[in-house]
């Protein structure tokens, strides 16, 4: 399985922005679900697909995180970047 990956250790103040060269999934997962999803299994997440750019998540609650992006299984790149925005109040 081929992702992009990044971890963050934040809260539902903070904002992590996606901005994307391409549709993708990103997904915003905590410890126990981005295991489940490197290992195959059911998992649960935050966002989905991306069909415009940037996309903005904010976690429900304060702890670390995991950021994954990825095409779903289907060929090709995409390319990312990710800036977090630290307490800027955020909305989903």
């Amino acid at each position: 399985m081929n992702f992009l990956h990044q971890e963050f250790d934040v809260g539902p103040d903070d904002l992590i922005e996606v901005t994307l060269d391409g549709q993708a999934n990103v997904m915003l997962l905590d410890t126990a679900n981005f295991e489940n999803y490197c290992a195959g299994r059911a998992f649960q997440y935050y966002g989905g697909l991306a069909k415009q750019s940037p996309m903005r998540l904010s976690p429900p609650h304060q702890g670390r995180w995991h950021l994954a992006v990825d095409l779903g299984g289907y060929g090709g790149t995409v390319k990312a970047g990710v800036r977090l925005h630290r307490g800027v109040g955020a909305t989903r």
